[in-house]
């Protein structure tokens, strides 16, 4: 009687269970047979341009998405919250999302004064200086925003009656600008460019060491030539490194430069590459301790020191004369050239100089300083909150490429490296005029340059 009664009890469950199963599969079943609301998402972003069924915007993160557009009513300039589906890669330009709806903001000045400020992070690099910049930038004219944005080769003592219509934000110097030159001359020499602008002046030099001496090269400025970071790693580690950036700050800084277009943090490690000889010539580990040594040594002294050439310049030839192209994998140049900027961007850098070799497994088709794929690599991957400055725009690299400042600016630039300084303002003018670069677009550049002035402590030096 006992196994009747058990037989029919697992009976009953094996029945029971069965039904169960029967019912959740057909819920299941009819569950995914059903369509189902696709999840969607908000983007709030000033249009940056529109073209050819392309929109590029760019987001309060200071990233930049092209993606397709549904409609040809967006102007340069509108601040629009964008409503999609898809994902978002934080990490390249060009996207695969659907715009669903959008709405066009209209602000009032007080929200586009904290809209301006916000845009740029409140906990950027250089955030509790932008209150500041905001009230010097209000008191600006079109040109002296634009002229924020170029650092330009010195052409000799002739640009100071130039200062006034051309208002620019900077000068680099190369050594024949220093050539048989007594310190006292140079200094006054700098000093003379200071007194004739209205806003403080970047005053930029490449002192790498090595190779580039640009200052050091000049007896009378420097007892001997600055040495290579391989030379000084091998004399004497990091420590020698340490104590060479320190000398190397002090020196530029008593002539009056207050930006040093170095370390080269590239990793080579063929004696054969381009750039094997201005780098630290050793591995991955290693030149990002460098990077970090040399920016925390910087910070002795009033020079900013710059990390380039981003994203890693690798193996590839000299683009002073040429097109070159990069074809390492995207995952090569993530874990062998990437960590050492990383370091020194963690370490407190407050600019990045970009390369224009094209990296193709990022951006195959612009150079890295006209690419807004690299752009938002720095941008988003290593947080980076500082100045981007581009590389020489008129090297070989860029020939025959046609409105190359206009497309700098739009890439993602702070800081654009020019010879033509008439050219290029006339260029951007136009650029505002035809609506293809928005006047707030050049107050967020211009404003972020301004806040890095004011944390180098020059603004105030200009009040006092």
């Amino acid at each position: 009687m006992n196994v009747l009664k058990n037989k029919n009890f697992y009976n009953y469950l094996y029945v029971s269970l069965f039904l169960v199963l029967v019912i959740l599969g057909g819920v299941l079943m009819n569950f995914i047979g059903k369509p189902h609301s696709t999840t969607t998402n908000f983007m709030s972003a000033t249009v940056l341009s529109v073209a050819n069924d392309k929109i590029t915007v760019q987001d309060d993160y200071d990233l930049i998405y092209t993606f397709d557009m549904i409609c040809n009513q967006l102007q340069v300039g509108d601040r629009v919250v964008f409503e999609y589906s898809g994902l978002l890669d934080k990490d390249t330009e060009l996207q695969n999302i659907s715009i669903i709806d959008y709405d066009i903001h209209s602000v009032s000045q007080d929200t586009e004064d904290i809209s301006l400020i916000s845009n740029l992070g409140n906990d950027g690099i250089f955030s509790k200086y932008y209150n500041l910049a905001k009230s010097k930038l209000d008191s600006l004219s079109l040109e002296e925003k634009i002229g924020q944005l170029f650092l330009v080769k010195y052409p000799g003592s002739q640009v100071i009656t130039d200062l006034n219509q051309y208002p620019v934000g900077g000068f680099i110097f190369y050594e024949n600008d220093f050539s048989n030159k007594t310190r006292p001359e140079v200094i006054d020499m700098i000093q003379k460019l200071q007194n004739a602008s209205k806003i403080p002046l970047f005053t930029a030099v490449d002192e790498e060491g090595g190779n580039v001496v640009r200052v050091s090269s000049n007896p009378q400025l420097a007892s001997t030539k600055f040495l290579s970071p391989r030379s000084l790693y091998q004399s004497g580690g990091f420590d020698l490194i340490r104590q060479d950036t320190i000398e190397k700050s002090n020196l530029l800084e008593g002539l009056g430069l207050n930006l040093n277009l170095a370390p080269v943090v590239d990793v080579s490690t063929d004696s054969g590459d381009y750039m094997y000889s201005r780098s630290l010539g050793e591995n991955t580990e290693l030149t990002s301790t460098y990077a970090k040594t040399v920016i925390e040594a910087s910070k002795a002294a009033k020079v900013s020191y710059v990390l380039k050439h981003f994203p890693g310049y690798g193996n590839n030839q000299d683009t002073h004369t040429a097109k070159v192209t990069d074809s390492r994998s995207y995952d090569d140049i993530r874990n062998n050239d990437l960590p050492p900027f990383q370091a020194g961007i963690d370490a407190g850098a407050e600019a990045v100089l970009v390369s224009h070799n094209v990296v193709t497994n990022i951006d195959d088709t612009n150079p890295a300083s006209l690419s807004a794929g690299v752009h938002n690599l720095l941008r988003n991957t290593l947080k980076f909150t500082g100045v981007i400055i581009t590389d020489d725009l008129s090297m070989g690299a860029l020939d025959g490429v046609d409105q190359v400042i206009t497309k700098a600016i739009l890439a993602g630039n702070d800081l654009l490296m020019i010879s033509d300084y008439k050219a290029g303002f006339q260029e951007v003018k136009t650029a505002i005029e035809n609506g293809i670069i928005s006047e707030d677009t050049i107050n967020k550049i211009a404003l972020r340059n301004l806040a890095w002035k004011y944390a180098k402590g020059l603004m105030i030096e200009k009040l006092k």
